[in-house]
């Protein structure tokens, strides 16, 4: 009992960062400020499918970079699906596919792009300058490829002429509210990360105050707002902890520090890149939370060199992006599909994944290990 309860506590921090960017994502949600933001984007398209496919890729790139990649798969993709549908698009797929595959390519831009990245790093969160410098160029070639890749194998769809006359809605004060209260947060969460404090209780105390303040706007109680929340990911969570925790204890972690260790003596760069595309396998099979925990704790208990970790981290966001299992954004975007009636099939998804994945985390693992 007393392993399971060191289990829970050391997630405190992932809790927190989870719950204030639920709270961010519903209150953008519930105020229209995504439906606005991709309506934007539509209504600048001008007719052409493909410069709405880039657009659509650009708001996906900002959601999960400053709201996490969970955000880009529950709201994005209902926005996004409402904007294909007032536009009367025939093939809507490849605008939804970018919600999918953009939450997990840029998910390591920022450490508040993904959850994942608080469970790798946990107390060893690198501070954002050396973070940024060492996560910039992986990223931006991760994004580059994976658009590139997307777009060529959707070409065909994208041939469609869009109506350059797309309703926009308006946007509300409290949509105004919670705009401000997204670019207040992610400047507080920089500021945190520059000093190198824990992310997740500014988050929720950024969350919080958003909240009351869209709430008292409304003139309305903010309980709307918070039943809406996913409050099962975060026992979830909990229970991935203690889970790793009983790995711990059983020497399971350890025994993976070791063989970490005797291969990094062998060579740090082929142990990088080997770890960083062994763990990306791995999140297919048992999604990347839990990967990510046992990773992530068998690197730091074996005080493996940086090169190794930051591999660890790329393959733990990337690597979900071969299958739907991957991870949890890419099964939260499938829940949102069904809710809009689009069913996407987990072998023509990993046939799309075989194709965007490797080449993304190939690119991204070769410019982490060459920095």
């Amino acid at each position: 009992m007393g392993s399971a309860f060191e289990g829970v506590e050391k997630g405190v921090d992932v809790y927190l960062f989870l719950a204030g960017m639920m709270m961010l994502a519903e209150i953008a949600r519930g105020t229209g400020l995504f439906d606005w933001l991709a309506a934007q984007a539509a209504s600048h398209a001008r007719g052409s499918a493909r410069r709405l496919f880039a657009l659509v890729y650009l708001v996906g790139i900002l959601v999960t970079v400053f709201l996490s990649n969970d955000a880009t798969a529950v709201v994005l993709t209902p926005a996004v699906a409402a904007v294909v549908r007032s536009a009367r698009l025939s093939r809507p797929l490849p605008y939804l596919l970018i919600c999918a595959f953009i939450a997990n390519a840029a998910s390591f831009v920022l450490p508040i792009s993904n959850p994942a990245n608080l469970v790798i790093y946990a107390d060893h969160m690198p501070p954002l300058a050396q973070w940024l410098p060492h996560f910039a160029l992986p990223s931006v070639l991760a994004i580059a490829s994976t658009y590139v890749v997307l777009r060529l194998t959707q070409r065909e769809a994208l041939r469609e002429t869009v109506p350059i006359e797309v309703p926009v809605p308006r946007l509300t004060l409290q949509g105004k509210a919670a705009a401000a209260g997204i670019s207040v947060t992610a400047v507080v969460l920089m500021i945190a990360s520059a000093m190198g404090w824990r992310l997740g209780l500014p988050t929720c105390v950024a969350g919080v105050v958003t909240l009351a303040v869209v709430s008292g706007l409304q003139r309305s109680s903010p309980w709307p707002y918070l039943r809406e929340l996913s409050w099962g990911v975060i026992p979830l969570v909990a229970g991935l902890f203690v889970l790793v925790e009983g790995l711990v204890q059983s020497g399971a972690v350890g025994a993976l520090g070791e063989v970490l260790r005797h291969w990094v003596r062998n060579s740090e760069t082929l142990t990088a890149v080997g770890s960083g595309v062994w763990v990306g396998l791995v999140c297919n099979l048992v999604n990347n939370l839990p990967a990510g925990l046992v990773a992530g704790t068998a690197v730091h208990d074996a005080n493996v060199p940086a090169s190794v970790a930051s591999a660890v981290l790329i393959g733990v966001d990337l690597g979900p992006n071969l299958s739907v299992t991957g991870s949890l954004a890419t099964i939260l975007w499938l829940s949102a599909l069904r809710r809009e009636g689009i069913q996407v099939r987990a072998r023509d998804f990993l046939k799309l994944g075989a194709l965007i994945m490797p080449p993304a985390l190939g690119l991204a693992l070769a410019a982490s290990v060459l920095l």
